[in-house]
Protein backbone atom coordinates (compact mmCIF):
# COMPACT_ATOMS: atom_id res chain seq x y z
CA UNK A 1 0.00 0.00 0.00
CA UNK A 2 1.03 3.64 -0.49
CA UNK A 3 0.27 6.60 1.77
CA UNK A 4 0.44 10.22 0.62
CA UNK A 5 3.03 12.32 2.45
CA UNK A 6 0.39 14.77 3.75
CA UNK A 7 -1.64 11.95 5.35
CA UNK A 8 1.48 10.50 6.96
CA UNK A 9 2.55 13.94 8.21
CA UNK A 10 -0.85 14.54 9.80
CA UNK A 11 -0.89 11.11 11.44
CA UNK A 12 2.61 11.45 12.91
CA UNK A 13 1.83 14.97 14.12
CA UNK A 14 -1.40 13.78 15.74
CA UNK A 15 0.41 11.07 17.70
CA UNK A 16 3.24 13.37 18.81
CA UNK A 17 0.70 16.00 19.92
CA UNK A 18 -1.05 13.31 21.98
CA UNK A 19 2.26 12.67 23.77
CA UNK A 20 2.57 16.32 24.84
CA UNK A 21 4.61 17.98 22.07
CA UNK A 22 3.73 21.50 20.95
CA UNK A 23 2.26 21.88 17.47
CA UNK A 24 5.53 23.41 16.22
CA UNK A 25 7.77 20.61 17.51
CA UNK A 26 5.34 17.83 16.59
CA UNK A 27 5.16 19.17 13.03
CA UNK A 28 8.95 19.54 12.77
CA UNK A 29 9.70 16.06 14.11
CA UNK A 30 6.98 14.45 11.99
CA UNK A 31 8.38 16.16 8.89
CA UNK A 32 11.74 14.48 9.49
CA UNK A 33 10.11 11.03 9.62
CA UNK A 34 8.08 11.76 6.49
CA UNK A 35 11.05 13.12 4.52
CA UNK A 36 13.10 10.05 5.43
CA UNK A 37 10.27 7.89 4.11
CA UNK A 38 9.94 9.98 0.95
CA UNK A 39 13.61 9.35 0.20
CA UNK A 40 13.11 5.60 0.57
CA UNK A 41 14.70 5.39 4.03
CA UNK A 42 11.68 3.64 5.52
CA UNK A 43 13.85 1.94 8.14
CA UNK A 44 14.47 5.38 9.71
CA UNK A 45 11.10 6.85 8.80
CA UNK A 46 7.70 5.19 8.91
CA UNK A 47 9.06 1.81 10.06
CA UNK A 48 10.92 3.40 12.97
CA UNK A 49 8.13 5.66 14.18
CA UNK A 50 6.35 3.13 16.47
CA UNK A 51 9.61 2.41 18.32
CA UNK A 52 10.19 6.14 18.89
CA UNK A 53 6.73 6.42 20.46
CA UNK A 54 7.61 3.42 22.63
CA UNK A 55 10.77 5.25 23.78
CA UNK A 56 8.67 8.31 24.63
CA UNK A 57 6.25 6.19 26.62
CA UNK A 58 9.15 4.53 28.48
CA UNK A 59 10.68 7.91 29.31
CA UNK A 60 13.88 7.44 27.29
CA UNK A 61 12.87 10.45 25.18
CA UNK A 62 11.89 13.42 27.34
CA UNK A 63 8.93 15.29 25.83
CA UNK A 64 9.46 18.43 27.92
CA UNK A 65 13.25 18.55 27.38
CA UNK A 66 15.16 20.91 25.11
CA UNK A 67 18.79 21.01 24.05
CA UNK A 68 21.09 23.52 25.79
CA UNK A 69 24.47 25.11 25.00
CA UNK A 70 27.09 24.28 27.63
CA UNK A 71 30.14 25.91 26.03
CA UNK A 72 30.89 28.20 23.10
CA UNK A 73 34.43 28.59 21.72
CA UNK A 74 34.43 30.67 18.55
CA UNK A 75 33.19 28.39 15.77
CA UNK A 76 32.62 25.44 18.14
CA UNK A 77 29.76 24.79 20.54
CA UNK A 78 29.18 21.96 23.01
CA UNK A 79 25.53 21.00 23.52
CA UNK A 80 23.62 18.85 25.97
CA UNK A 81 20.69 17.14 24.25
CA UNK A 82 19.01 16.58 27.65
CA UNK A 83 17.43 13.42 26.17
CA UNK A 84 15.07 15.47 24.00
CA UNK A 85 13.71 14.08 20.71
CA UNK A 86 16.78 13.08 18.70
CA UNK A 87 15.72 14.30 15.27
CA UNK A 88 14.78 17.71 16.71
CA UNK A 89 18.11 18.11 18.55
CA UNK A 90 20.05 17.07 15.43
CA UNK A 91 18.09 19.42 13.15
CA UNK A 92 18.63 22.36 15.51
CA UNK A 93 22.31 21.48 15.97
CA UNK A 94 22.95 21.30 12.24
CA UNK A 95 21.21 24.65 11.75
CA UNK A 96 23.45 26.18 14.40
CA UNK A 97 26.47 24.55 12.73
CA UNK A 98 25.44 26.17 9.44
CA UNK A 99 24.98 29.54 11.14
CA UNK A 100 28.47 29.29 12.67
CA UNK A 101 29.89 28.37 9.26
CA UNK A 102 28.27 31.44 7.69
CA UNK A 103 30.07 33.56 10.30
CA UNK A 104 33.44 31.83 10.58
CA UNK A 105 33.67 29.80 7.36
CA UNK A 106 33.47 26.61 9.41
CA UNK A 107 31.20 25.61 12.28
CA UNK A 108 30.96 22.64 14.61
CA UNK A 109 28.55 21.46 17.27
CA UNK A 110 29.29 18.48 19.52
CA UNK A 111 26.28 16.98 21.31
CA UNK A 112 26.11 14.73 24.33
CA UNK A 113 23.19 13.06 26.08
CA UNK A 114 20.91 12.99 23.04
CA UNK A 115 18.64 10.44 21.39
CA UNK A 116 18.72 8.58 18.06
CA UNK A 117 18.80 11.11 15.24
CA UNK A 118 16.90 8.76 12.88
CA UNK A 119 18.41 9.12 9.37
CA UNK A 120 21.78 10.85 9.45
CA UNK A 121 21.61 11.78 5.77
CA UNK A 122 18.80 14.24 6.57
CA UNK A 123 21.37 16.56 8.17
CA UNK A 124 23.73 16.21 5.23
CA UNK A 125 20.89 17.34 2.97
CA UNK A 126 20.07 20.14 5.40
CA UNK A 127 23.62 21.48 5.20
CA UNK A 128 23.88 21.06 1.43
CA UNK A 129 20.56 22.88 0.89
CA UNK A 130 22.11 25.78 2.84
CA UNK A 131 25.16 25.79 0.57
CA UNK A 132 27.48 24.03 3.02
CA UNK A 133 29.62 20.95 2.79
CA UNK A 134 29.28 18.87 5.94
CA UNK A 135 30.51 15.90 7.93
CA UNK A 136 28.52 14.48 10.83
CA UNK A 137 28.27 11.26 12.76
CA UNK A 138 26.77 9.65 15.83
CA UNK A 139 27.63 6.81 18.12
CA UNK A 140 25.07 4.16 19.07
CA UNK A 141 24.38 1.55 21.69
CA UNK A 142 26.71 -1.49 21.47
CA UNK A 143 25.35 -3.39 18.45
CA UNK A 144 28.42 -4.74 16.65
CA UNK A 145 31.45 -6.79 17.76
CA UNK A 146 34.92 -5.29 17.53
CA UNK A 147 37.03 -7.23 15.05
CA UNK A 148 38.22 -10.41 16.76
CA UNK A 149 35.35 -10.38 19.28
CA UNK A 150 32.00 -12.13 19.38
CA UNK A 151 30.44 -9.65 21.81
CA UNK A 152 28.55 -6.51 20.72
CA UNK A 153 30.77 -3.82 22.27
CA UNK A 154 31.11 -1.15 19.53
CA UNK A 155 28.51 0.71 17.46
CA UNK A 156 27.74 0.70 13.75
CA UNK A 157 28.12 4.48 14.14
CA UNK A 158 26.43 6.15 11.12
CA UNK A 159 28.65 8.57 9.18
CA UNK A 160 27.46 11.32 6.81
CA UNK A 161 29.34 13.47 4.30
CA UNK A 162 27.62 15.95 1.97
CA UNK A 163 28.71 18.19 -0.90
CA UNK A 164 26.26 20.77 -2.30
CA UNK A 165 25.43 21.02 -6.01
CA UNK A 166 23.88 24.08 -7.62
CA UNK A 167 21.08 21.98 -9.15
CA UNK A 168 20.01 20.72 -5.72
CA UNK A 169 20.86 17.09 -6.50
CA UNK A 170 23.51 16.99 -3.80
CA UNK A 171 26.10 14.30 -3.18
CA UNK A 172 25.34 12.80 0.24
CA UNK A 173 27.16 9.80 1.69
CA UNK A 174 25.08 8.24 4.47
CA UNK A 175 26.35 4.94 5.80
CA UNK A 176 26.41 2.82 8.91
CA UNK A 177 29.71 1.15 9.69
CA UNK A 178 28.04 -2.24 9.51
CA UNK A 179 27.50 -3.72 6.05
CA UNK A 180 23.77 -3.19 6.62
CA UNK A 181 22.24 -0.90 9.23
CA UNK A 182 19.92 -2.55 11.74
CA UNK A 183 17.07 -0.57 10.18
CA UNK A 184 17.85 -2.08 6.79
CA UNK A 185 18.17 -5.57 8.34
CA UNK A 186 14.73 -5.10 9.89
CA UNK A 187 13.35 -3.91 6.56
CA UNK A 188 14.61 -7.06 4.80
CA UNK A 189 13.17 -9.19 7.61
CA UNK A 190 9.74 -7.59 7.15
CA UNK A 191 9.94 -8.33 3.43
CA UNK A 192 11.06 -11.90 4.21
CA UNK A 193 14.06 -11.42 1.90
CA UNK A 194 17.72 -12.35 2.16
CA UNK A 195 20.36 -9.62 2.12
CA UNK A 196 22.09 -9.08 -1.23
CA UNK A 197 25.51 -9.93 0.24
CA UNK A 198 26.75 -11.35 3.55
CA UNK A 199 25.66 -8.97 6.29
CA UNK A 200 26.90 -10.64 9.46
CA UNK A 201 27.37 -13.84 11.40
CA UNK A 202 24.87 -16.31 12.84
CA UNK A 203 25.12 -17.77 16.33
CA UNK A 204 27.46 -20.48 15.03
CA UNK A 205 29.88 -17.82 13.77
CA UNK A 206 29.20 -18.43 10.09
CA UNK A 207 28.63 -15.63 7.59
CA UNK A 208 24.96 -15.27 6.66
CA UNK A 209 22.59 -13.29 4.46
CA UNK A 210 19.63 -14.06 6.73
CA UNK A 211 18.53 -10.85 8.52
CA UNK A 212 16.81 -12.83 11.30
CA UNK A 213 20.03 -14.69 12.14
CA UNK A 214 22.00 -11.44 12.31
CA UNK A 215 19.44 -9.85 14.63
CA UNK A 216 19.61 -12.90 16.90
CA UNK A 217 23.41 -13.03 17.05
CA UNK A 218 23.99 -9.24 17.32
CA UNK A 219 26.97 -9.79 15.03
CA UNK A 220 26.60 -7.59 11.93
CA UNK A 221 29.65 -7.46 9.69
CA UNK A 222 31.72 -4.24 9.96
CA UNK A 223 32.36 -2.59 6.59
CA UNK A 224 35.93 -3.36 5.55
CA UNK A 225 36.19 -5.96 8.33
CA UNK A 226 38.88 -4.74 10.77
CA UNK A 227 39.03 -1.31 9.08
CA UNK A 228 35.34 -0.69 9.73
CA UNK A 229 35.82 -1.82 13.31
CA UNK A 230 38.72 0.63 13.76
CA UNK A 231 36.76 3.50 12.19
CA UNK A 232 33.79 2.78 14.47
CA UNK A 233 36.01 2.99 17.55
CA UNK A 234 37.71 6.17 16.30
CA UNK A 235 34.46 8.02 15.53
CA UNK A 236 32.95 6.92 18.83
CA UNK A 237 35.89 8.13 20.92
CA UNK A 238 36.11 11.40 18.96
CA UNK A 239 32.41 12.19 19.50
CA UNK A 240 32.38 11.30 23.20
CA UNK A 241 35.75 12.96 23.88
CA UNK A 242 34.79 16.30 22.28
CA UNK A 243 31.21 16.43 23.58
CA UNK A 244 32.01 15.08 27.04
CA UNK A 245 29.30 12.46 26.55
CA UNK A 246 29.16 8.69 26.77
CA UNK A 247 31.04 6.34 24.46
CA UNK A 248 29.33 3.29 22.99
CA UNK A 249 30.70 0.80 25.60
CA UNK A 250 29.59 3.18 28.39
CA UNK A 251 26.13 3.55 26.83
CA UNK A 252 25.85 -0.23 26.98
CA UNK A 253 26.97 -0.22 30.60
CA UNK A 254 24.87 2.68 31.89
CA UNK A 255 21.71 2.80 29.74
CA UNK A 256 18.77 0.42 29.35
CA UNK A 257 18.56 1.02 25.61
CA UNK A 258 19.80 3.33 22.81
CA UNK A 259 19.84 6.80 24.37
CA UNK A 260 22.31 9.30 25.84
CA UNK A 261 24.25 9.27 22.57
CA UNK A 262 27.12 11.52 21.42
CA UNK A 263 27.17 13.28 18.04
CA UNK A 264 29.32 15.63 15.97
CA UNK A 265 28.16 18.18 13.34
CA UNK A 266 30.67 20.04 11.13
CA UNK A 267 29.82 22.40 8.25
CA UNK A 268 31.88 24.52 5.85
CA UNK A 269 30.41 27.48 3.95
CA UNK A 270 31.82 26.67 0.51
CA UNK A 271 30.72 30.02 -0.93
CA UNK A 272 33.42 31.72 1.15
CA UNK A 273 36.13 29.72 -0.63
CA UNK A 274 38.04 31.27 -3.55
CA UNK A 275 37.84 27.87 -5.24
CA UNK A 276 34.03 27.76 -5.07
CA UNK A 277 33.26 28.52 -8.74
CA UNK A 278 35.86 26.09 -10.06
CA UNK A 279 34.91 23.48 -7.49
CA UNK A 280 31.43 23.07 -8.93
CA UNK A 281 32.87 22.46 -12.42
CA UNK A 282 35.27 19.87 -11.01
CA UNK A 283 32.41 18.16 -9.13
CA UNK A 284 30.20 17.95 -12.23
CA UNK A 285 33.04 16.61 -14.40
CA UNK A 286 33.90 14.07 -11.72
CA UNK A 287 30.32 12.77 -11.56
CA UNK A 288 30.15 12.68 -15.37
CA UNK A 289 33.30 10.53 -15.55
CA UNK A 290 32.05 8.33 -12.72
CA UNK A 291 28.79 7.54 -14.47
CA UNK A 292 30.56 6.94 -17.79
CA UNK A 293 32.92 4.33 -16.31
CA UNK A 294 32.95 0.87 -17.92
CA UNK A 295 30.24 -1.34 -16.39
CA UNK A 296 30.62 -4.93 -15.25
CA UNK A 297 27.15 -5.67 -16.73
CA UNK A 298 25.29 -3.81 -19.44
CA UNK A 299 22.18 -3.23 -17.31
CA UNK A 300 24.19 -1.96 -14.32
CA UNK A 301 23.72 1.69 -13.36
CA UNK A 302 26.62 3.52 -11.74
CA UNK A 303 25.21 6.03 -9.27
CA UNK A 304 26.71 8.75 -7.12
CA UNK A 305 25.76 8.79 -3.41
CA UNK A 306 22.15 9.97 -2.89
CA UNK A 307 21.19 9.82 -6.58
CA UNK A 308 18.70 7.02 -5.90
CA UNK A 309 17.25 8.88 -2.90
CA UNK A 310 16.51 11.93 -5.04
CA UNK A 311 14.68 9.80 -7.63
CA UNK A 312 12.76 7.92 -4.93
CA UNK A 313 11.65 11.23 -3.40
CA UNK A 314 10.20 12.39 -6.72
CA UNK A 315 8.39 9.06 -7.23
CA UNK A 316 7.01 8.86 -3.69
CA UNK A 317 5.77 12.45 -3.78
CA UNK A 318 3.78 11.56 -6.87
CA UNK A 319 2.58 8.03 -6.03
CA UNK A 320 2.65 8.00 -2.24
CA UNK A 321 5.02 6.35 0.24
CA UNK A 322 5.16 2.53 0.27
CA UNK A 323 4.12 1.29 3.71
CA UNK A 324 3.88 -2.15 5.29
CA UNK A 325 0.19 -2.61 6.12
CA UNK A 326 0.85 -4.08 9.56
CA UNK A 327 3.12 -1.16 10.51
CA UNK A 328 0.61 1.42 9.27
CA UNK A 329 -2.17 -0.30 11.19
CA UNK A 330 0.01 -0.22 14.32
CA UNK A 331 0.68 3.50 13.81
CA UNK A 332 -3.02 4.30 13.33
CA UNK A 333 -3.76 2.64 16.69
CA UNK A 334 -1.11 4.61 18.64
Amino acid sequence: MRIQAKIMQDEFSRILLSRGYSLELATESAKNFVNNSLDGMYSHGVNRFPRVIEYIDKGYIKVDAKESVEQSIGAIEIWNGNLAMGNLVATHAMQRTIDLAKIHGIGAVAIKNTNHWMRGGAYGWQAANAGCASICWTNTMPNMPAWGSIEAIIGNNPFVLSIPRKNGKHVVVDMALSQFSYGKIEEYKLLNKELAVYGGFNKEGKLTKDPKEIEESLRPLPVGYWKGSALSVGLDIFASFISGGLSTPLIGQECESEYSLSQIMIAIDVKKLDSYNNSDDILEKTLELLKAAKKDKEDTEIRYPAEREYRTRVENLEKGIPVNEDIWDKIRKL
